[in-house]
């Protein structure tokens, strides 16, 4: 069974940990007037993860579905859509002409750097992070409530750890950066001329909370965080 906790007011982080190869994959539910969920799971995560938003509101509700696109963000994607009428898929401006659109059984809303979104409560700003840290189409959403940053996979660690630390998170991330140099998913994060740029405009954000996909989600100095990390990019990844 999927595990749930609340990591911030109305923000639920839902818990699919699979022990080969040893990694969480986590999905995020904002229970707000118009419900939002950030990350669909696989396919074959559907029923379980479907059990679990049912347990935190009813799953027709849901309003928009946001995503980037790989197979553990938007594989379920057409699933929601089926049992949520009134749901639109959330992605870039790139995604909404380049993936989205051939993938998806409804027309997604593309948003643009820095465009906001209200759900009712809470205001979302997308930011654009182009191969950050890997996909032409990526992006970030910025609660801007409870100044919540949704991570996507930066900050990528292995293991089952708990749903949130207050220590070390840029030294997991570290380590589960050079695990993914070391293997097969080796280059899988992207390093370009914009990746520092990309992350101190992720700092200025001052989030207090990283909602992380793989790993244990981070309260507290969130700007320090993502400076940290994009020192970790820079002598991790090497220079362009």
């Amino acid at each position: 069974m999927a595990n749930i906790s609340e990591i911030a007011d109305g923000l639920y982080r839902i818990t699919i940990y699979v022990p080969d190869p040893g990694m969480q994959f986590n999905h995020f539910l904002v229970v707000d007037d118009e419900p939002l969920l950030f990350h669909t799971g696989y396919r074959a995560f559907f029923p379980e993860l479907h059990e679990a938003v049912a347990r935190i509101l009813e799953p027709a509700k849901l309003r928009w579905i946001g995503c980037h696109f790989e197979p553990d963000e938007c594989g379920a994607l057409n699933h929601w859509l089926e049992v949520a009428p009134q749901a639109q898929p959330l992605c870039s401006v790139v995604g909404s002409i380049v993936t989205v659109p051939d993938f998806a059984n409804r027309p997604p809303r593309g948003l643009g750097d820095g465009e906001t979104l209200s759900t009712g409560k809470r205001r979302f700003r997308f930011c654009a992070t182009p191969h950050l840290p890997h996909g032409w189409d990526a992006g970030l959403l910025f609660e801007e409530t409870e100044q919540t940053l949704l991570c996507s996979d930066l900050f990528f660690h292995m293991g089952d750890p708990e749903p949130v630390t207050e220590s070390d998170i840029v030294g997991r991330a570290s380590r589960g950066l050079a695990q993914l140099e070391a293997g097969p998913l080796a280059n899988s994060v992207a390093y370009t001329s914009r990746t520092q740029q990309m992350l101190e405009g992720l700092a200025t954000l001052r989030p207090r909370t990283l909602a992380t996909m793989h790993g244990s989600s981070y309260r507290g100095d969130g700007a320090r965080a993502l400076r940290d990390l994009a020192s970790v990019f820079r002598d991790t990844l090497g220079k362009p």
